[in-house]
């Protein structure tokens, strides 16, 4: 079961005389601009309608006339439109409307349309026979990319997320990720004999007793039992440690304006944790359910502009052969499987994608490559709001006989989520490329008499982070200073954001650095280690990362 770790941070900050070292340079792709990190200004929001008739077949031609499109109920103009087929960007029809120069969507010119895929590797649930099965078939269908179309390849093994390419177009590049990402350690067994061992417990729990009586009495009131609850609680943190990880790599590859795609490799992530924890039984108020657990990823890859084609890579709910015998029944993994297809088909019609399942994970780029060869283009420019709102979007013809698939809604994502969103994506990645990084010193570490370990930090704070402003007689600096921490096995720490007040009498010189110490209490078995600092009145953050060993 998924742990987590205690952490307590005592702050002892003073601005300091610049340390004599200095950040590595960080390496820029020169081949395929934009490159990670770069930042996206949404201004429109971008929908990608394919358009069918009641036997499936696309259909061409239309004009914006032809199009309806409400935001919450009320009808709103098409500010842009285009139309692309079969990879081509067609002359704008008479009367469409003209892209906004401001507007941050692509005006498509005549010619090919390129695609970025964003592939994202869930190494948590996934278990490594099945996953390479749908990396080997990416693999091979490389020679599908055309010439402006570009990938980038990110993994997560649920402590870290790793990129294993930044946008690129050369093949030979892509397929060597595609084996590092082979290389790469999987945890879907681990998530297998947990399940395994509710199992177990439970069948155990049941037994019957004196007075007719089970040994765990929960067992027989409604809802989930003691046991099941603790799991779904845990397989819920797992779950929401996944989808976060994929909003932040999504952050940290949105400055493309293009037609853009993740293909989402999940290996099991059940759209109703307590159906799947009882083995199908009624959903319980006791948890988040379904929207709730996926809305936030589906409305980031709204906003974005991505559309999700989630790849079904059996983790939790494959039948391994290594794991207990004494394993689920078939309708319990039934049961299973169906929760996991229903978070893949809600994140695909939430983003106007498709799920890929069974047969079809080896042909993941094929069939997203296909399915997006042929669509219409459309944008519309939103009251921007900043209150974290969603809002429903409603597109379809006045024909009556049309059938749409694009995105349902957009997020009108507020200042302090952004925020909240960017540091936990830095975190996430730890030394992200194009960040800027912050030199760290670890001292020794000690082991407490309960267990805790405590960690000394000397971090050098880059001044060209902070926005420093006259207070009194002083120079004053407020920051924020956030903490990730992990194990080999995913388990991650959960510790709090802190505060962090610099004074001065003298300004701080740009380019140098601010000499700050603390110390980090953790409980549990973390090897890796990700500080941020993070200024809210200018938006930048500093990275540095570090692997531990504990005493």
């Amino acid at each position: 079961m998924r742990r987590t770790f205690r952490a307590l941070v005592p702050l002892l900050a003073v601005l300091a005389p610049a340390l004599a070292v200095h950040p590595a340079a960080t390496a820029r792709a020169a081949d395929t601009p934009p490159s990670f990190g770069e930042a996206i200004d949404v201004r429109v929001v971008n929908l990608e309608a394919v358009v069918t008739d009641r036997s499936g077949k696309l259909v061409t031609g239309l004009k914006p006339g032809d199009f309806r499109l409400r935001v919450d109920g009320k009808e709103v103009p098409i500010e842009y439109f285009s139309e692309v087929h079969d990879g081509q960007a067609l002359s704008a029809p008479a009367g469409a409307p003209e892209a906004k120069p401001e507007a941050a969507v692509q005006e498509l010119a005549e010619g090919s349309v390129g695609t970025y895929y964003l592939v994202f590797i869930d190494d948590y649930f996934s278990i490594a026979l099945h996953r390479d099965l749908v990396l080997k078939g990416l693999k091979n269908d490389l020679g599908r990319l055309g010439p402006n179309d570009r990938m980038a390849i990110v993994a997560y093994d649920g402590g870290r997320l790793a990129m294993l390419s930044n946008w690129s177009g050369a093949q030979a590049d892509l397929a060597g990720a595609f084996d590092r990402a082979m290389a790469r350690k999987t945890h879907g067994l681990e998530r297998v004999v947990e399940r395994r061992a509710l199992q177990s417990d439970r069948a155990f729990a049941s037994q019957i007793v004196g007075d007719n009586a089970p040994l765990d009495l929960s067992v027989t009131q409604g809802g989930l039992s003691n046991l099941q609850l603790a799991y779904a609680e845990n397989l819920v943190r797992q779950v929401k440690g996944d989808v976060q990880a994929a909003v932040s790599a999504m952050r940290g590859f949105a400055a493309p304006r293009g037609r853009k795609v993740m293909l989402l490799l999940s290996g099991g992530w059940p759209y109703s944790v307590s159906s799947y924890t009882s083995g199908g039984g009624t959903p319980t108020r006791e948890l988040p359910e379904g929207e709730q657990l996926f809305r936030h990823l589906a409305s980031t890859a709204n906003l974005l502009g991505y559309t999700l084609y989630p790849v079904d890579v059996p983790g939790t709910q494959t039948g391994a052969a290594d794991a207990e015998a004494t394993g689920p029944t078939e309708a319990a993994i039934g049961s299973a499987e169906q929760e996991v297809e229903g978070s893949l088909h809600y994140l695909a019609k939430e983003t106007g994608g498709k799920a890929i399942l069974n047969s079809n994970r080896a042909l993941a780029l094929a069939s997203a490559k296909e399915d997006t060869r042929s669509f219409y283009w459309l944008g519309f420019s939103p009251s921007w709001q900043r209150n974290d709102k969603t809002h429903d979007v409603k597109l379809d013809t006045r024909r009556g006989d049309l059938r749409i698939r694009t995105r349902s809604g957009f997020l009108d994502l507020s200042r302090k989520a952004e925020v909240t969103m960017k540091v936990e994506s830095a975190l996430l990645f730890g030394n992200p490329p194009d960040g800027l990084q912050m030199p760290m010193k670890v001292g020794t570490l000690t082991r407490s008499r309960v267990g805790e370990v405590e960690i000394p930090l000397t971090l050098a704070l880059p001044v060209d982070v902070m926005t420093v402003l006259p207070e009194g007689n002083k120079f004053a600096a407020q920051l924020e200073l956030r903490f990730a921490a992990s194990d080999s096995s995913g388990n991650t720490a959960e510790i709090p954001t802190l505060p962090v007040s610099l004074s001065s009498d003298h300004p701080p010189v740009p380019g140098k650095f601010v000499k700050y110490e603390t110390k980090v209490k953790l409980r549990g078995k973390a090897d890796h280690l990700v500080v941020a600092i993070y200024d809210p009145l200018s938006g930048k953050l500093a990275t540095a990362e570090t692997d531990v060993k504990l005493p």
